[in-house]
C-alpha cells in the first residue's frame, strides 16, 4: 500500500495547535498523522489530539484509551516499562494524550506517528493507535504507545493537535494511504 502525502502544516512556531479540518473522507481507509520536531512552551507537558465529527466546528468525540511508556535515563539512569493509568481515557470527551512530562529544553522535542481507522465508515467506532519518542522533562528517553477508540458512528472529519498546557513548535503531516 503506498502513503500518499495528503497536507502538511506549515512548520508551525508557538502556534496554540494544528488542526486538519479537511481532506479526511472516504477516499482513504487508513489516515497516518505524523509529527516532528515539536516542542512544547511549557515544561513537563503533554502532547496530544482530539477528533471532530463537525468539521472542526467542535471538538470532543467521546473517547477511550489506554497508555504505556518505555523510558531510559539519558546518564544510564534505570529504564522503565509501565501502564500509565493516569493517561487513559474512559469514555470521556478529553484529549487523548500522546506524549506526557515533555521536556522544554530547546535541545528536546520529540516525533511520533498516528494511525486513524476508516474515519468516514458509520457503521462501526474509529479506532487508532499512536506511538512516539523524545526527551522528559527530567532527561529521560521516552516511547509513548497509546490505542484506542472513539465511540461514535459519525464521520470523523476533523483532528486537532495540541499541548495540554501551552503553545508548541513542530511539523505535522497528513497521509492517506491505500
Amino acid at each position: 500500500m503506498a502513503m500518499t502525502l495528503i497536507t502538511t502544516n506549515p512548520d508551525s512556531t508557538d502556534v496554540a495547535s494544528v488542526s486538519f479540518t479537511s481532506s479526511i473522507d472516504s477516499t482513504y481507509k487508513l489516515y497516518i498523522f505524523t509529527w516532528y520536531n515539536v516542542n512544547g512552551a511549557v515544561d513537563n507537558d503533554e502532547f496530544g489530539f482530539q477528533a471532530s465529527v463537525d468539521g472542526g466546528s467542535n471538538y470532543g468525540v467521546t473517547v477511550t484509551t489506554s497508555f504505556f511508556r518505555a523510558s531510559h535515563g539519558e546518564g544510564g539512569a534505570g529504564g522503565a516499562l509501565g501502564y500509565e493509568t493516569g493517561s487513559d481515557n474512559a469514555q470521556n470527551t478529553n484529549k487523548v494524550q500522546l506524549t506526557t512530562n515533555q521536556s522544554y529544553d530547546a535541545d528536546a522535542n520529540h516525533a511520533g506517528t498516528l494511525h486513524l481507522f476508516n474515519p468516514s465508515n458509520t457503521t462501526y467506532v474509529k479506532h487508532f493507535y499512536a506511538r512516539a519518542s523524545g526527551m522528559k522533562h527530567d532527561d529521560y528517553a521516552f516511547d509513548d504507545f497509546c490505542a484506542g477508540y472513539f465511540n461514535t458512528t459519525d464521520n470523523v472529519d476533523a483532528i486537532k493537535f495540541q499541548m495540554f498546557n501551552g503553545n508548541m513548535d513542530g511539523v505535522i503531516k497528513m497521509y492517506g494511504v491505500g
